[in-house]
């Protein structure tokens, strides 16, 4: 009986020494496990730490790329802009440039039968002393008019003289020689189309009153060394399109002004 007990306690003993190792043996897994999953995380946030500053390196690339395609484009566009600029010129020049020679040869001449036949039909053509164009005074004349100018001894009123601020009254043979053909044009230095060459004090408002036309610039930026270019002188021809026909619609002069 006494060796009975002394074994069963031993198998009691063996029994509870084998589960409490399980039990143990359990907790040991089950830690190792929260340690490989928090190792995970780590690993993870690092990973997406890393991701982020490569987006980040990404991104300063990116706006490098973009601010260098800025420039370029800017650049380009500078460029385009340059040789629009030229082309539309060239262009302009292409549609205008005979027409307008034959009537600055017209005036040249003192023609006013061919001047008159490049005068608009409808708007007549305004005359203009200075830059600025004054739509209420400045003279207009018909076409059928403009013919009968070469022998008209009529005197006019035409404006002020700048500076003294007295009257322009002339004849058209004397504003003619004074006032539109006081240089001679045909030869000019530089011409210009659509494009303002002399710059004086009197206002240029040509391009607002004249819109949507072409407006010739025959300009000597001098004409006797002496006054070192403030004898410069400028004959701006307006033209306006008509049923496909460009005519003439104004006449500016233009010199230096006080």
């Amino acid at each position: 009986m006494k060796r009975k007990s002394i074994v069963i306690m031993l198998l009691l003993f063996a029994l509870i020494f084998t589960s409490t190792a399980c039990t143990a043996s359990q907790l040991n897994t089950g830690k190792v496990k929260t340690i490989e999953k928090q190792d995970s995380k780590v690993a993870t946030d690092q990973d997406e730490d890393k991701v982020e500053d490569k987006n980040t390196d990404k991104d300063k690339n990116t706006d490098k790329a973009q601010n260098t395609d800025k420039v370029t484009q800017k650049s380009d566009l500078d460029d385009k802009g340059e040789v629009l600029q030229a082309d539309t010129e060239e262009y302009i020049k292409s549609i205008i440039e005979k027409r307008a020679t034959n009537v600055l040869t017209a005036i040249k001449n003192y023609d006013m039968e061919k001047l008159a036949a490049a005068v608009h039909p409808d708007k007549g053509v305004r005359f203009s002393p200075y830059a600025y164009v004054d739509v209420d005074k400045d003279l207009v004349f018909t076409a059928e008019e403009v013919k009968k100018l070469a022998t008209d001894s009529k005197s006019y009123f035409w404006g002020y003289y700048d500076g003294s601020g007295e009257p322009i009254t002339l004849k058209f043979s004397d504003y003619h020689k004074k006032f539109i053909y006081d240089a001679d044009f045909v030869n000019a230095e530089q011409v210009g189309y659509n494009k303002t060459l002399g710059h004086g004090n009197t206002l240029n408002n040509s391009f607002e009153v004249y819109k949507n036309s072409i407006i010739v610039e025959y300009h000597f930026s001098g004409i006797d060394p002496k006054y070192e270019g403030m004898d410069w002188r400028s004959l701006r021809l307006v033209f306006e399109k008509n049923n496909d026909i460009w005519y003439l619609v104004g006449i500016i002069h233009d010199q230096w002004t006080i």
